[in-house]
C-alpha cells in the first residue's frame, strides 16, 4: 500500500507561494503552523469527491534548488482543462517555463514550469487529438 497521499512544497516566501498557487490553480490554504512548529500551510487542491490529493507549503529547510539543477525528488503534475490559459496564469504570476508544452500523442498535452521559488511542477491536459 504505497499510494501517494500528500505532497509538500518547500518555500522561503510563504505569502508569495500561497498567492501563486491560489491564482494559478485555485488552491486554498489552512494554517497548520502551530502543529508543525514552523510555517506550514495545508493546501486544499480540490473537491474530495474528485481524484487527487492535498498537500502543503512548508518552510524550506535548506538552500533552494540551483537553476539548471537536475530534479532531486518528485515533480507533481496538475491536471488542467485548458493548458494554454493555465500557462498564461503561471507566467503572469511569476512562474517560468522549464520544459515547454509538448504532445503525448493521442493522450495529452504536457509541460513543466518553475514556481517563483524555483520548484518544478507539471501541467497535463488530456486530449486524444494531441500530436
Amino acid at each position: 500500500m504505497g499510494r501517494l497521499m500528500h505532497f509538500e512544497i518547500h518555500v522561503d516566501d510563504m505569502d508569495r507561494e500561497k498567492k501563486f498557487y491560489e491564482e494559478v490553480f485555485g488552491w486554498t490554504f489552512e494554517d497548520y503552523s502551530e502543529y508543525a512548529g514552523m510555517p506550514y500551510f495545508g493546501a486544499v487542491t480540490g473537491d474530495d469527491k474528485e481524484p487527487g490529493i492535498n498537500g502543503a507549503l512548508m518552510k524550506r529547510q535548506s538552500p533552494p534548488p540551483e537553476p539548471g539543477q537536475a530534479l532531486n525528488g518528485y515533480a507533481c503534475t496538475m491536471g488542467v482543462e485548458n493548458y494554454d490559459s493555465v500557462e498564461t496564469k503561471i507566467l503572469n504570476n511569476g512562474g517560468k517555463v522549464a520544459l515547454p508544452k509538448y504532445a503525448l500523442p493521442g493522450m495529452a498535452w504536457q509541460g513543466y514550469y518553475l514556481d517563483p521559488e524555483g520548484n518544478i511542477f507539471g501541467i497535463h491536459q488530456p486530449d486524444k487529438n494531441a500530436k
